[in-house]
């Protein structure tokens, strides 16, 4: 089981030092298969400082176009997360009835129509979904229209049929937040702005992650599909709340073991989108906590992260 904990390293330090840790970890604690948890916590963050290094040292592309995509694809999933639901049970063919997200029909034929609501043909978290795969394999000329489509659908709300009525409604973020529904054409002009920059430089240059990355999405829709999770659900925002504290926390460790500023753009990207949210429909927020004290949790990061990094910086020069 020691083996687990090698996978918060990166391949080069896996071949390099893989069995040299496993050996001082099997002499240190004969007959354990795990160390202990005081030990396990070291262990894993000295992997991901390692993987940071690792990333900040590549130089077969620019900081900053590494933070773009990076930027997209949080901004992709971000788009994701109200749709996990619908985008489950549409794969699937179910009809969730009353525990649908915010429209009575789930269906997956295109005549399929609820009460009230118009026929729609395809579910539009679809579209974030696509672009957030080819974003994470490095093709940005899928991702491009992808986004550009999410433009379409927001500028043509309630007058077309391709995604229709239902689906387009969600609340986008927990309790913190505020509601972002697909009609909201700041999100996918964002997201398609970033594409276009990835689309215009050499494919060779971005970043390709592997599929497994997709293992969290996948999982994230079974939990909301099975457990009829919609994103208004406290559960929901819960989960959602603590994913974003550790991607957070992880932005901030990276750039404070490297002073490499790539992560800035993410944070800043996803700070800008929910900042504008609140200020454009301060009406919308979900009244969890005073307007005044979102706001600075919202934008306390970004400035934590600046300070990360250039800290780093000055740091060989102070010694």
């Amino acid at each position: 089981m020691n083996r687990l904990l090698l996978a918060a390293y990166p391949a080069s330090y896996r071949s390099r030092q893989g069995k040299e840790l496993l050996d001082c970890l099997a002499e240190a604690h004969p007959g354990r298969s795990w160390p202990p948890p005081r030990e396990i916590v070291p262990l894993v963050r000295g992997g991901l400082e390692a993987r940071a290094r690792a990333v900040a040292d590549d130089t077969a592309r620019p900081w900053w176009l590494d933070g773009i995509q990076l930027a997209a694809l949080a901004l992709a999933a971000l788009a994701l997360v109200p749709y996990l639901q619908d985008v489950w049970h549409w794969v699937l063919h179910i009809d969730p009835g009353q525990q649908a997200i915010a429209f009575h029909f789930s269906g997956w034929y295109p005549w399929a129509e609820g009460p009230g609501t118009r026929t729609r043909l395809l579910p539009y978290g679809l579209l974030p979904l696509v672009c957030l795969v080819a974003l994470l394999r490095g093709r940005p000329w899928i991702a491009l229209p992808t986004a550009a489509a999410m433009v379409y659908a927001g500028a043509t709300f309630r007058s077309s049929t391709l995604f229709g009525h239902e689906g387009k409604y969600g609340l986008g973020y927990y309790g913190l937040g505020s509601p972002i529904t697909a009609h909201d054409m700041a999100l996918p002009v964002t997201l398609c702005l970033a594409c276009t920059v990835l689309a215009a430089c050499r494919t060779g240059r971005l970043r390709r992650h592997s599929y497994r990355w997709l293992v969290p999405v996948v999982l994230a829709m079974y939990v909301a599909g099975s457990l009829q999770l919609t994103a208004v659900s406290p559960l929901f925002q819960r989960g959602l709340f603590t994913l974003e504290v550790a991607a957070v926390l992880n932005a901030w460790a990276a750039t404070a073991a490297t002073g490499d500023r790539r992560w800035l753009i993410p944070v800043a990207a996803v700070v800008f989108i929910r900042t504008r949210a609140i200020v454009a429909e301060p009406e919308g927020l979900m009244n969890s906590l005073p307007d005044l004290v979102v706001l600075a949790l919202l934008i306390a990061p970004l400035p934590a992260l600046i300070i990360a990094a250039q800290r780093r910086r000055d740091g060989p020069l102070a010694g």
